[in-house]
């Protein structure tokens, strides 16, 4: 398993957070949102902090917190803010001591602008990260998830897996022997999201 693992998604709100949640706890790992928007709406890193019960993972602080619920480039862009990816980077080896699983969560999908000309992708390629997929069910999820796996393999970005949210559908099993890449496992909907469903759940996902 990679010591450094990017979250992203086939598009937003489809279950990141939760799955970085799983993914944090499962493999005891440190856990960091560089750019965080919508801050009204709460921070993805406070949301980790209270589902993960292991007494190691360490959530990291933001690199950068915006206040519109927007793209990183809008967002920062309404405040007066220059993102600095390169500092960003930076950041990571002062924050991953040597030895210790990061993982890193990413803002809506692969082709999010974090400023006027770098995207996610870009990003993740700058952070040599191995990527998981979250993936969920909807109307065009199936177009949206192969574009996430065409344009990873089209970069040469290393891919561990998918993992899919929401209610099952045949979907998922079509998606994964498309794209090539393995099912690492799925978390259900749950009306009750709280430190001991992550803990189950992290437990049923094959990241070995």
């Amino acid at each position: 398993m990679s010591q450094r693992i990017f979250i992203t998604g086939i598009g937003t709100g489809v279950g990141k957070t939760v799955t970085a949640a799983c993914v944090v706890e499962a493999l005891q790992a440190d856990y960091w949102k560089p750019v965080q928007t919508g801050l009204m709406e709460g921070t993805d890193t406070d949301t980790v902090k209270g589902l993960i019960s292991n007494p190691v993972s360490v959530c990291h602080p933001e690199a950068y917190r915006l206040q519109a619920p927007a793209s990183p480039h809008l967002a920062a862009r309404l405040e007066n803010v220059e993102i600095d990816v390169r500092h960003v980077v930076n950041q990571v080896d002062s924050l991953q001591p040597a030895g210790r699983p990061l993982v890193i969560e990413g803002a809506g999908g692969l082709m999010v602008p974090l400023t006027s000309q770098i995207f996610t992708i870009d990003f993740i390629t700058q952070l040599d990260a191995s990527v998981i997929i979250v993936g969920q069910n909807y109307l065009g999820s199936i177009n949206h998830a192969l574009l996430t796996a065409q344009v990873l393999q089209q970069r040469g970005i290393p891919v561990l897996g998918w993992i899919f949210s929401g209610a099952h559908h045949s979907n998922e099993d079509e998606v994964v022997a498309w794209s090539g890449y393995p099912l690492l496992g799925r978390i259900p909907h749950t009306a009750l999201l709280d430190r001991t469903f992550v803990k189950e759940q992290a437990e049923k996902l094959y990241l070995g």
